[in-house]
């Protein structure tokens, strides 16, 4: 697909798109998401989503531009049949190679449907090929010798070989893949029965990371119509409120850092803290509650999706510690070991996509935006190579390491479909009609609620500024609802359609515009990106700096004060800054600003405020040259102005 933007609108059916990019597939159907996406199945979701993803998407600007990046330099050089040897030898009795296959062939996936290229796929046939060459008499597909079969990482591999191998099926309608799957699947459920029935004492961490193949179990179950696969799942919810379980859905309202007693070993089968592993149960368990209707299932993914973000998720949209929970929300302020593991910052926003598409809910895509643009951009390497496998708020930005063996870790893999799946979430359809949740240059196609076609063209410089402008381009007019996402932050905001003024904007919401709508029609918004001062800490306080959904930073690379230098806002604490935009930018970042403040001279005059530069976090520390950088800044303590 080029980044050219098209001048017409193309056909969003399955059929149309496949046979455009070469892919044999079934018609009539969307090109599906990466999550919990109804496959063309005998099964039936019983509780319908709100949103969909939309279908084809062209990105440009800043986003576009990242996203080619890692196309290119990323996505394109995957060598699968490194990924798949480990199958071939099947030699593991303890490490997790064969997740890095399912997760790359998912991301590659997402990025062949934003960006159809004949090349990747090649790569992407190849891969799934190979991996179903792998496939033993019996249904394995894994790394493990025949001794530690369903010990430490091997469930959590088949999991992911699964969801690689549904994805493709739900692109491809590939009978093979489906068929290695249900082979896969078939092959698990015998050997837990064979090994006592029993998948929470299987692997590591209370059994989250086995237990997490409830989704594809869901998945396969509506692919299928086969209800085996149904009923294997709810046993596994089950066995998550036994003793040695990790109790998912009763201690959901419980922060998630205080379920259980600390263990004598961090990473260790008693371990109940393990932030990917546990959001990766809820999301198969939210899949679970659309199947069969169960409310309490819903219930403890909404309670569980509070108490993170309440009490883990930081200012840049991640957590976690040497990748557990740990009560972070409150102590990102100081600097904390091995944080915001990016497999983390993926799954969370897997998460909140989930609760998106299956409540129409603003708070979710406020979630995503505030994750995508801090937390997972922060993550991905200046030329769009790699990924970090951490990233701390303060300090430097430094790439992961190889893990098993290989030349790539769980977050290198992992990074990308948290990228990739930005193009379908821009705009979604649903029932009521189309929600724009992202603003972003380019373009989004779906259909309207009546089937029509109906392209939104988005012309934004969107965070640099606030100001937006969506034109419809339709096939023919219709009556329904365009619900546009307003910011939190966005206290003042300005929408108009076809230039007239809409009073009704609530911050944190989706305004509902209900019309008559024909192609040409404009939806313009300004909203409001004063800059924001964020104050955290009691008897040692910090501040951070916010504009729009941005976290700034103080980096090295830019001219202004010393990052030793303590600076006050000259405004007072928690209040709007003025925030003016460096011309001056530096190699490899983004967005730069300037902003006075109060300089600590321990002088007994005052000085005049000094200017310092701040550039975009996800910019900060990562660029050719190694730099440092500062995002909670200590504020001076007064003891005169103690109370």
């Amino acid at each position: 697909m080029s980044k050219k933007e098209p001048t017409r609108l193309h056909p969003l059916s399955r059929r149309a798109f496949v046979k455009q990019t070469g892919i044999a597939a079934a018609a009539g159907l969307l090109a599906p998401s990466l999550f919990a996406q109804q496959a063309a199945g005998a099964g039936t979701y019983l509780i319908a989503n709100r949103l969909e993803t939309a279908g084809p998407a062209v990105l440009s600007g800043y986003i576009g531009s990242r996203l080619e990046q890692c196309f290119q330099a990323d996505i394109l050089t995957k060598n699968f049949d490194h990924l798949i040897e480990p199958f071939r030898r099947r030699t593991e009795t303890h490490l997790w190679q064969s997740e890095f296959w399912g997760k790359c062939m998912m991301a590659s996936l997402l990025a062949y449907q934003y960006k159809p290229d004949p090349q990747l796929k090649a790569k992407i046939d190849a891969a799934v090929t190979g991996l179903i060459a792998t496939q033993t008499p019996d249904g394995y597909i894994g790394n493990y010798s025949a001794q530690s079969r369903l010990k430490q990482w091997d469930i959590w591999g088949m999991k992911y070989c699964l969801l690689g191998l549904l994805e493709y099926y739900d692109l491809t309608n590939d009978k093979k893949s489906l068929d290695a799957a249900v082979k896969l699947c078939d092959y698990l459920i015998g050997e837990i029965n064979r090994q006592g029935g029993t998948i929470v004492d299987k692997g590591n961490y209370r059994g989250m990371a086995a237990s997490s193949v409830l989704l594809p179990l869901v998945r396969l179950s509506v692919a299928t119509g086969n209800k085996k696969y149904l009923d294997f799942a709810e046993a596994i919810v089950k066995q998550w409120e036994t003793p040695g379980g990790p109790q998912l859905i009763s201690k959901a309202a419980v922060n998630v850092s205080e379920r259980f007693p600390r263990p004598k070993e961090w990473y260790s089968p008693e371990q109940g803290q393990k932030a990917y592993e546990m959001m990766s149960c809820y999301e198969g368990l939210l899949a679970l509650y659309r199947l069969t209707g169960k409310e309490a299932y819903k219930q403890a993914v909404l309670d569980v999706f509070k108490n993170i973000q309440d009490t883990e998720i930081n200012i840049a949209g991640s957590g976690a510690s040497a990748e557990m929970w740990f009560g972070g929300k409150e102590r990102q302020t100081t600097p904390v070991y091995h944080y915001q593991e990016t497999c983390v910052t993926v799954t969370w926003m897997q998460l909140c996509l989930a609760l998106l598409k299956l409540t129409g809910e603003a708070k979710y895509a406020h979630a995503i935006e505030t994750t995508y643009y801090n937390a997972l951009m922060a993550a991905l390497k200046s030329d769009g190579s790699t990924w970090a496998k951490y990233t701390p708020l303060n300090g430097g930005r430094l790439p992961g390491s190889g893990q098993c063996g290989m030349d790539l870790n769980c977050c290198s893999a992992n990074g990308p479909r948290g990228l990739f799946a930005m193009p379908g979430l821009v705009a979604m359809h649903g029932r009521e009609g189309i929600a724009v949740n992202f603003f972003i240059e380019g373009s989004t196609e779906t259909t309207t609620p009546q089937g029509k076609r109906i392209r939104l063209v988005q012309t934004t410089d969107y965070p640099a500024s606030g100001n937006i402008l969506i034109r419809l381009e339709m096939s023919a007019s219709e009556d329904m609802t365009l619900l546009v996402r307003i910011p939190e932050w966005s206290r003042q905001t300005v929408l108009q359609v076809n230039e007239a003024a809409h009073p009704d904007v609530t911050p944190g919401a989706y305004v509902k515009l209900k019309r008559k709508w024909n192609t040409g029609d404009t939806i313009r918004l300004e909203l409001d990106m004063r800059g924001r001062v964020k104050v955290m800490g009691d008897r040692h306080r910090y501040f951070a700096l916010l504009s729009g959904p941005l976290v700034l930073s103080r980096d090295t690379r830019f001219t202004g004060t010393n990052l030793g230098m303590v600076i006050s806002p000259l405004k007072g604490e928690e209040s709007y800054i003025e925030l003016k935009k460096s011309r001056a930018a530096a190699r490899d970042s983004w967005l730069q600003f300037e902003a006075k403040f109060q300089a600590e001279n321990y002088k007994e005059q005052t000085d005049p405020p000094v200017w310092a530069s701040f550039c975009d976090y996800a910019s900060a520390g990562n660029g050719a040259e190694a730099s440092t950088f500062q995002t909670w800044m200590p504020l001076i303590f007064n003891a005169a102005k103690m109370e």
